[in-house]
């Protein structure tokens, strides 16, 4: 799934702060913590672990097939303003700092590291969450599969239209809005420093940016915003990645 801002003009206040507000919203969706890395359209920085020198016939997709990693990570890491606009010899960051050092560590070499390089953040809850645990419960009734497509670990869950959607947890919603291309209305809620959650396709949201929201609280209605059928995307992310919400959710 795509997570390219809609083009927007920008000619009202308004419409500088949806543009603002989305890009924030990208930003979480790719990373809790600032990734520090220089932007990816300036000049050509030392090839290396994490690192990758973009070919000809790349895309952004194709790079981050490559290496396992979402669009929207090497967007956030690389500061990309126009993701579409990627050159031959530009220097991308293809993984995380921690995970580029570990890479090269382990192979003893300062070689560029391998795609197949462990996605710690799909790995046990860590123990940052057991020292601020969040109690985790579904988001909605209906049956559920789980989520396909580049990058995607989250799930499905069909339903009816209007149906309510429940924060899965308590936290504060940090997005609201339809800012991010393929999601649809979505809402965004922070629930400690690494975990967030994301909820994807609604018809209507019923919550703002800044509020606090509590477990079980409606936040919107279930819809088919950017969406072939009417469902809910749900996601868990600890650290700005992915995660399988099964090791989250209660069994039902």
């Amino acid at each position: 799934m795509s997570l390219l801002v809609q083009n927007t003009e920008t000619s009202s206040p308004r419409k500088r702060n949806r543009i603002r507000s989305a890009s924030l919203a990208l930003i979480l969706l790719a990373t809790l913590t600032a990734c520090g890395t220089p932007s990816g359209s300036g000049p050509a920085q030392p090839s290396g672990p994490g690192y990758y020198t973009v070919q000809k016939g790349d895309t952004l997709s194709s790079i981050a097939r490559k290496f396992r990693r979402s669009n929207s990570d090497i967007i956030a890491w690389n500061r990309l303003s126009d993701p579409n606009d990627i050159k031959v010899d530009q220097v991308l960051r293809v993984l995380p700092q921690g995970a580029a050092a570990s890479a090269a560590s382990s192979s003893g070499t300062g070689s560029k590291a391998s795609p197949r390089s462990t996605d710690s953040a799909d790995a046990t809850p860590a123990a940052s969450d057991e020292k601020d645990p969040v109690d985790w419960g579904w988001p909605a009734s209906g049956q559920s599969s789980s989520g396909s497509g580049q990058g995607k670990k989250g799930i499905d869950i069909f339903g009816q239209l209007g149906q309510p959607v429940l924060a899965a947890a308590a936290g504060k919603v940090m997005y609201s809005g339809s800012g991010i291309r393929g999601y649809g209305n979505l809402v965004i809620i922070k629930h400690n420093s690494n975990l967030l959650s994301v909820y994807a396709h609604n018809k209507t949201i019923v919550v703002k940016e800044g509020q606090m929201v509590s477990k079980g609280q409606k936040i919107a209605e279930m819809g088919k915003s950017d969406s072939s059928a009417v469902k809910l995307y749900f996601e868990i992310r600890r650290q700005g990645k992915p995660v399988d919400p099964s090791r989250f959710l209660p069994s039902r």
